[in-house]
């Protein structure tokens, strides 16, 4: 592993430099890697793995929008696509895919087809960390890993097909066959990541879940709607109000901090702008922190976790999830933000 200085700590992390997609194949030559679920993670892994040259075949049930999505991708009935139960049993690296609800519900299927050996893959330590409220105990034969890219599949799949990738965490729960590191992060290399960086199975979901919870969903649109509702209560127009919430920074100023970091993306905008942020960024700071201790604490406790569990195992789940759905979607902020996105210039 090579140690490099994140801020002052050093970290030894795994980069593709010493561990190439060469040795990555070589690890993994006569494995088959069986992706059970086909909804957010599933296809971004799935086919980077197989573009990389990786035997990867799918499970999936047959009557579902999934399969056909499968299907749509180039996933083969009878030659790369199977039922579920199929595909474990085909499987020697069984990658757990599914939303944490459902891998509940299908634990029971996947566990009696890990025999000795086999290994299990996750890439959200939920479901081992709070098994005390999902059941899921992995028998003691086989390894259990996980790769946790930092993103969406999505996005790992359209910065794979641009030539980039994601980075991901990786850890380590049980290691039955002396084996299970090395395949790991060959699984992680497979995938697309940039550079892995070691974790256990309870920092990386409660890093997850506080992070979803936070800056990168939760809080961000809380932060929007305040700044917008504010902008709009002062007469500024939807349009005027969009911009300068949403559009600017997720268009403009996103990208500079991404390039190469938030003093750049400070010093490539107006002096006001300068000044604005470095006056502002404490108090923001000052008022927010008291929220995201509290997050945590909640997730720590694994109060979220059962929250996550009771509500998402529910028959009418995805009927509840759309109204809540709909009252961001037909908020006037992003009815707006949808006629901004139409009118981007393009070029042809």
């Amino acid at each position: 592993m090579a140690k490099l200085n994140f801020g002052g700590v050093e970290e030894e992390v795994v980069t593709r430099e010493e561990f190439p997609l060469e040795k990555a194949r070589e690890v993994l030559n006569e494995e088959v890697i069986a992706v059970i679920g086909y909804g957010v993670q599933g296809p971004g892994q799935g086919l980077n793995m197989k573009d990389n040259g990786f035997n990867v075949i799918v499970g999936q049930r047959k009557d579902s929008k999934t399969w056909d999505k499968a299907v749509a991708d180039g996933w083969v009935p009878g030659e790369t696509l199977f039922e579920i139960e199929e595909a474990l049993e085909k499987g020697t690296i069984i990658c757990y895919l599914l939303s944490d609800a459902a891998q509940i519900a299908l634990w029971p299927t996947v566990k009696a087809a890990l025999k000795p050996g086999k290994s299990l893959y996750f890439s959200h330590g939920f479901g081992v960390t709070y098994k005390d409220q999902t059941g899921i105990v992995p028998p003691a034969d086989v390894d259990v890993f996980l790769v946790a890219p930092k993103g969406s599949g999505t996005s790992l799949r359209r910065l794979f097909v641009e030539g980039k990738g994601l980075n991901s965490s990786f850890a380590i729960y049980q290691d039955a066959t002396g084996k299970a590191r090395e395949k790991c992060i060959a699984m992680g290399i497979g995938v697309g990541s940039g550079y892995l960086f070691e974790t256990d199975f309870y920092k990386e979901v409660t890093s997850d879940l506080t992070g979803e919870r936070g800056t990168l969903m939760g809080a961000i649109q809380g932060i929007f709607a305040a700044q917008y509702e504010v902008l709009r209560e002062n007469g500024h127009s939807p349009s005027e109000a969009f911009n300068e919430t949403v559009e600017e920074l997720t268009q403009s100023l996103m990208p500079l901090v991404a390039e190469n970091g938030m003093d750049w993306m400070y010093a490539n905008c107006s002096t006001t702008a300068q000044r604005g942020a470095l006056d502002w960024w404490k108090p923001f700071k000052e008022a927010t922190k008291p929220v995201f201790e509290k997050l945590y604490n909640s997730v720590k406790s694994g109060e979220q976790a059962q929250i996550s569990i009771s509500r998402n195992s529910q028959s009418d789940y995805r009927e509840k999830l759309e109204v809540e759905l709909a009252e961001l979607r037909e908020s006037e902020m992003w009815k707006a933000g949808a006629t901004v996105r139409s009118l981007r210039p393009e070029r042809s």
